[in-house]
């Protein structure tokens, strides 16, 4: 696969050709919320909001999709127009882009192979000596990095599929994950059924951020509050519900 892959999806064709385009951009690696599919198609939560999203604005959108680290770069540089990506509202973050409102909050978890970490409650401590393994320049890197990396080794992958691997080869004793993707993505697979949740949710806003959001130019000010219009929007009308239910059986907002 190219290093950056441009989808051919476009959202909603039929709209006005006056209307601008917008190109809103994903990984396309991580279930169920953006994956490619055998067409070479993005599916997933994320890409349904997005439709729903510019359907509500009545807008013309197109999906373009780059590995996880150009996303901020290729936006900066106007190859995009939005980051809808699961991407986490963090002050770091901030320093680059500006986000839209929350879309979504879901919390992190460690993984590891049963009955391997018994711990309800895990500490760094508890870890020592242990290798875990993480999507790099994500949330949970940077959580790992200021909390954990003193006492475990962090090993850092592209992607979180290349993380499921290193759990599934032993290659790492614990991953860390959305506990939503890890759930739809590796544990009710039959390659996951030997591994579980384990310790307590993860929600240190300081490194996790404080849900996902939309990410913009700072610039791009009033396609921002076009976004957040349509996000109340839907969020109101049950649009936003509707989505949710196909993927999930707990509210991610």
């Amino acid at each position: 696969m190219k290093r950056v892959l441009t989808a051919l999806v476009a959202c909603f064709p039929l709209w006005a050709a006056a209307a601008d385009e917008i190109r809103i951009s994903m990984e396309g690696k991580d279930p169920p919320f953006e994956e490619i599919d055998e067409k070479g198609q993005l599916k997933g939560f994320n890409v349904d909001i997005a439709n729903a999203l510019c359907a509500q604005m009545k807008a013309k959108c197109r999906f373009v999709v780059f590995p996880w680290d150009d996303q901020i770069p290729n936006l900066l540089a106007k190859k995009s127009d939005a980051i809808l990506a699961s991407m986490s509202i963090t002050e770091e973050r901030k320093k680059l882009v500006a986000f839209s409102d929350r879309y979504m909050r879901t919390p992190n978890f460690f993984v590891a192979r049963r009955k391997t970490i018994p711990y309800v409650y895990i500490t760094p401590k508890r870890l020592v000596g242990k290798k875990i393994g993480v999507q790099a320049d994500t949330t949970q890197d940077a959580y790992l990095t200021a909390v954990y990396a003193g006492h475990s080794t962090i090993k850092r992958y592209t992607s979180n599929p290349d993380v499921y691997d290193a759990l599934v080869k032993g290659e790492v004793d614990l991953g860390m994950f959305d506990a939503a993707a890890v759930h739809f993505a590796f544990l009710n697979t039959p390659r996951g059924k030997d591994f579980e949740l384990v310790g307590s949710a993860m929600t240190d806003t300081k490194y996790l951020g404080e849900g996902a959001g939309i990410a913009f130019r700072k610039e791009d000010r009033e396609l921002r509050e076009r976004f957040n219009k349509a996000l109340h929007e839907i969020l109101e009308n049950g649009v936003y519900q509707e989505t949710q239910r196909k993927y999930f059986i707990f509210n991610v907002y």
